[in-house]
This record gives C-alpha cells, sequence and structure tokens, in this order.
C-alpha cells in the first residue's frame, strides 16, 4: 500500500511513520515543511492513504493559522481533485476546533474542507479531533504540558503551574496511532466520519506532577507505581523516553558485610519487593522464618543448599538449586529457612518477598534451621 504522511517529521508524523515502517508491504512518502513541493504531488498521484498530519499551533503570527492549516489543506485537495483521485484521508485536527479562538477555527475550517472533498469525490474522510497527544519524541517546552513535565522533571528544571485543579483529557500516542492504522482496514458506509481515539484520559495538573515527581524519585526509594492502572503505565513509559541519554543508568544501594552484598531493586505495595544478593563460597544466610511474608528464591549463579524446618516440627528439609537451572523456590510462612553457598566461586541470589520490607513490623523472626545448633 502506498501511503502519504504530511508534517512527517513533527510528534505524529515521526510516531505513524515508525509503527508504519513495520510493515514491508507499505512505501511511505513523507512531506514536510521544506519538502519540495513537487514530491507532494508525485506522493499524491499514487498513495492510496494520506495521513494529514501537517498544520501549524503556535505561530509568530496569528495569519500562519490560516497559511498552515487552512490554505494547505486546500491546496492538497486541489492537486487531488485535478489528478482525479480520492484516496483515504486521515486528517489530525483538535479538540479545539469546538473553540472560537484562531486555531481552533483554522481546524474546523479545514475539517470542512475535507468534508467537501470527501463529498464530492466519494472519498473516504475520517477527522479525528484530538485533545492533548502525549509520549515519546513530543516537543518539550512547546504545546505540551506533559513533554514539558516529563523533561524538565527528569532533569531537575522547575516546573510551573499555573492553575492546579485545572482538569485537561489526554490520549497517548500509540493509542493514537493504532486508530489513524485501523482507518486503513475500517469499511465505512458514510464517506465522511469523525474518527475515535480511545481510551481518554482526564488528570489534573497537579496530579500530572504529583505522578511525574514520584516516578523520579522512583530511583532513589526503588517505588514503582501501579501499572494496572492504563494512564500510569502510558505515563510511566513516556517518562522514562525523556531521561538525558547520559542518565538511563543509576546505582542501587548496597549493603556490605563479610558474608557479600545485598541490593533492594524494585518495591511496589502491589507487588513487593524484589532483591539481589551476592554471598561468599561457605557463607549461610537467613536462620529466620515468617508469620504472613511469602518469599521466593531463585539462585541465578552458583551452587546453594535451601533449608527448611516448620517451627513446629524436626525434620529439616533439604533443596539443592544450582544457577544453571533457574529453578525458584517458595519460601512458606512458618519455616524457618536458611540458604549456604555449597559452590567455590560467590553466590547470586535473585529474591522476591510479597512486600516491601517495612522496619516497624518486618515480621522476620530469628530461628535456626538446625535445632541442635540453637543458643
Amino acid at each position: 500500500m502506498k501511503i502519504l504522511v504530511t508534517g512527517a517529521r513533527g510528534f505524529l508524523g515521526r510516531n505513524l511513520i515508525a509503527a508504519l515502517r513495520r510493515n514491508s508491504d507499505h512505501d511511505i512518502y513523507e512531506y514536510d515543511l521544506d519538502s519540495p513541493h513537487e514530491s507532494l504531488e508525485t506522493a499524491l498521484a499514487s498513495a492510496d492513504v494520506i495521513y494529514h498530519l501537517a498544520g501549524v499551533n503556535r505561530p509568530r503570527n496569528p495569519d500562519e493559522f490560516i497559511s498552515g492549516n487552512v490554505e494547505f489543506t486546500v491546496y492538497l485537495c486541489n492537486i487531488l481533485s485535478r489528478l482525479g483521485r480520492n484516496p483515504t484521508l486521515a486528517f489530525a485536527s483538535s479538540a479545539q476546533a469546538d473553540l472560537d479562538n484562531p486555531y481552533g477555527l483554522s481546524k474546523r475550517k479545514a475539517e470542512e474542507i475535507l468534508a467537501d472533498f470527501g463529498r464530492s469525490t466519494e472519498a473516504k474522510v475520517a477527522v479525528f479531533r484530538l485533545p492533548g497527544v502525549f509520549g515519546k519524541w513530543c516537543r518539550p517546552n512547546y504545546n505540551s504540558v506533559v513533554a514539558t513535565f516529563c523533561n524538565n522533571i527528569a532533569r531537575g528544571i522547575p516546573i510551573a503551574i499555573k492553575d492546579p485543579a485545572r482538569e485537561i483529557d489526554l490520549v497517548h500516542i500509540d493509542d493514537v496511532v493504532k486508530a489513524f492504522i485501523d482507518i486503513m482496514e475500517t469499511k465505512q458506509e458514510n464517506n465522511n466520519q469523525f474518527g475515535e481515539v480511545q481510551p481518554v484520559f482526564r488528570v489534573t495538573i497537579s496530579r500530572l506532577a504529583e505522578l511525574l515527581t514520584c516516578f523520579k524519585a522512583g530511583r532513589i526509594n526503588l517505588m514503582i507505581p501501579d501499572f494496572s492502572d492504563p494512564f500510569i503505565r502510558r505515563l510511566y513509559s513516556t517518562y522514562i523516553s525523556y531521561l538525558p541519554e547520559s542518565e538511563f543508568a543509576y546505582r542501587l544501594p548496597i549493603q556490605a558485610d563479610a558474608r557479600g552484598e545485598l541490593a533492594e531493586f524494585l518495591k511496589s505495595v502491589h507487588f513487593g519487593q524484589i532483591f539481589v544478593s551476592r554471598t561468599r563460597p561457605g557463607i549461610t544466610r537467613g536462620h529466620h522464618y515468617h508469620d504472613l511474608k511469602v518469599e521466593k528464591f531463585a539462585v541465578l549463579e552458583g551452587e546453594a543448599i535451601i533449608r527448611f524446618r516448620s517451627i513446629q516440627g524436626d525434620d529439616v528439609i533439604d533443596y539443592r538449586v544450582s544457577g544453571r537451572e533457574f529453578r525458584v523456590v517458595d519460601i512458606p510462612p512458618g519455616y524457618t529457612h536458611s540458604i549456604e553457598n555449597r559452590g567455590n566461586t560467590d553466590m547470586i541470589v535473585l529474591f522476591w518477598a510479597y512486600e516491601p520490607f517495612d522496619p516497624i513490623r518486618p515480621d522476620t523472626y530469628s530461628l535456626n534451621v538446625e535445632k541442635d545448633k540453637q543458643a
């Protein structure tokens, strides 16, 4: 399929083209501000689908709303009419098309031009009145509060909030791209329709700033948010995409003693805690039990024996595990347990506990696994 994308180097265009290029059957024409006009006519002469994403939203002169949003749309439709073509056409409009400001009026006029073109040529036209769009590659300090907040918070730059209680509607770029691509495959009875992007998220400015600040703090307190929330999942992905390239990596706090080292990795009130340890040869860790807490051990490197004893019994149970197996051992409550490095090299173990460690209520009680070694 031959596809033309206007505004190819903008936020919407870059994400759409990246998705379209995953299908090797597509021939993609890219058109942007510095593209020669001849290339636009060449693309219009053969494109099966046109994504009209080019537009002006923050001009130096208000007259540019007309030239960038209205006149360019007229120019595009005139070429198609002269060529006798009626491809599928998707237009990135704005939720502000309902408003009587210069930007909204220019977008609404462009919609009307495309609707007239669809009626006169029986072309399939879909108009997307997009609210705020957020996601990777959006330009900060321009017209997206999400991009600006992500960029500034990731770099320790102060953010300005004039109206914390103001609510905004947002859609994620991946959902927008999906809706755009679906237009190619959707059978449509009417030649003109308003396309829909779902889900739409409504959030206050203060909540947005709070979430992004928590994401930044997560590198220090190791807490991660509730990714069952679809908005938080998309917002976190967006925030991470704004990290400076020199700061992708960060160090974990390490607790070290003669036995080895231990570092917490991730914590969440929703899934618990993950941590990792390095233990010297011949060293045993543990000799404690939990009333309620559940853990899982996975030896990633080395040889180990994990021992259990019910606190109400005498029998000791041994599990021999190796880093070659990627075997997980459950640690039930009510069993005192230990893990011993039986190899000749350091042992690396991945641990999971179903809740973050709470020093006020640790639910961890010392008790040797072997009864004959009790003090």
